[in-house]
């Protein structure tokens, strides 16, 4: 289906609007391919400075020979990109996602640690333009976070972060310890699609337990005198959600019914996969301590992909947001084109 047929389609729904069942799902047809459109518009406009400033150079202009190299790995980038996508063909991969980050033993380390990676991620999701609303974040004793829960809107975001989750281990000489020993840290990350609203999931309200408290952290004197934020637990499966950033309990409420129906799609989906890996002979390992990437800041710097052996000897680079090669060499790896042999 064409852009212009969306729009036709559109046009000839007089309750298109007022129907959200009718329009939700022709309304994510027409953002993906209107992003289909513009990375084409934009990849022809790279061609076209390109082969404009390798001309003025051959004409005696030097100046924008080097202007013509700056273009070009400009295009490959995007050509990187446009390749990475096209192996994102899951059913959920264009949605956005919900990122949550979980501190590991290790006290205030692994909570300052945790941070690290929160802001990581931040970094990533700006240099992405790709809008972030934090629903819940609790601060450690002493530094750092306990854990964060961040939802991250933009195009491909769960296909992208999906190869984030796992656990991330730190190896550095500690700013908390007075005798300057190497310490090694733990968090984990999990990331699990934002369920469109015209896939529905069944919640029985008695199975859900709702607590109310006063939110903490920035928010004025209101986050503080009123229970607004919400808490709730799945009591058939455990699953916790909570959301404190808005000022009303009821957005609160509902930000947490989405939530927790993303965690039970995502929970069901882990189901199926465990028993086809039980049909397949091959389980993977999900202990805490299978880290999936090591950061490690003393006595030497290396970022390290123990899944595709993808290696970064600038962590601080990485760690400013610089996550696209881990994230591209995994979806790389992982793409299997169907009816390939597994053998």
């Amino acid at each position: 289906m064409q852009l212009k047929d969306i729009e036709a389609e559109i046009d000839a729904r007089p309750d298109f609007w007022s129907n959200p069942e009718i329009s939700a799902p022709i309304l994510k047809k027409k953002r993906a391919l209107e992003l289909a459109v513009n990375r084409a518009h934009q990849l022809t406009a790279t061609r076209d400075d390109v082969k404009a400033a390798l001309e003025l150079a051959e004409e005696g202009g030097e100046e924008y020979l080097e202007e013509a190299d700056r273009l070009l790995h400009q295009l490959q980038t995007e050509l990187q990109a446009l390749e990475i996508q096209s192996l994102l063909g899951g059913e959920l991969d264009p949605n956005d996602c919900l990122l949550t980050i979980n501190a590991g033993a290790g006290g205030t380390e692994s909570c300052d640690w945790a941070s690290m990676l929160f802001r990581m991620y931040l970094r990533y999701a700006e240099r992405k333009s790709w809008a972030v609303e934090i629903h819940d974040v609790q601060e450690g004793d002493e530094a750092g976070i306990k854990s964060a829960s961040i939802e991250i809107k933009g195009p491909y975001a769960f296909g992208l972060l999906k190869a984030e989750s796992g656990v991330h281990r730190l190896v550095r000489i500690s700013p908390f310890d007075s005798n300057a020993r190497r310490h090694t840290s733990f968090v984990s990350a999990f990331v699990t699609p934002i369920i469109d609203d015209e896939i529905q999931i069944e919640l029985n309200e008695a199975d859900i337990k709702v607590d109310t408290y006063r939110a903490s952290g920035a928010g004025g004197q209101h986050v503080n005198r009123t229970d607004s934020a919400v808490r709730m637990t799945h009591m058939p499966t455990g699953i916790v959600v909570a959301s404190q950033m808005h000022r009303s309990q009821h957005q609160n409420r509902d930000q947490c019914l989405k939530l927790l129906k993303s965690r039970l799609y995502e929970r069901e989906m882990e189901e199926r996969k465990k028993a086809q890996a039980i049909v397949e002979g091959s389980k993977a390992d999900v202990s805490f301590g299978s880290q999936i990437r090591s950061y490690v800041l003393h006595p030497y710097k290396l970022v390290k992909d123990h899944r595709t052996d993808f290696e970064s000897f600038s962590p601080d680079e990485v760690l400013d947001g610089g996550i696209d090669p881990f994230i591209n060499e995994f979806l790389a790896q992982s793409y299997q084109p169907q009816g390939a042999s597994t053998s």
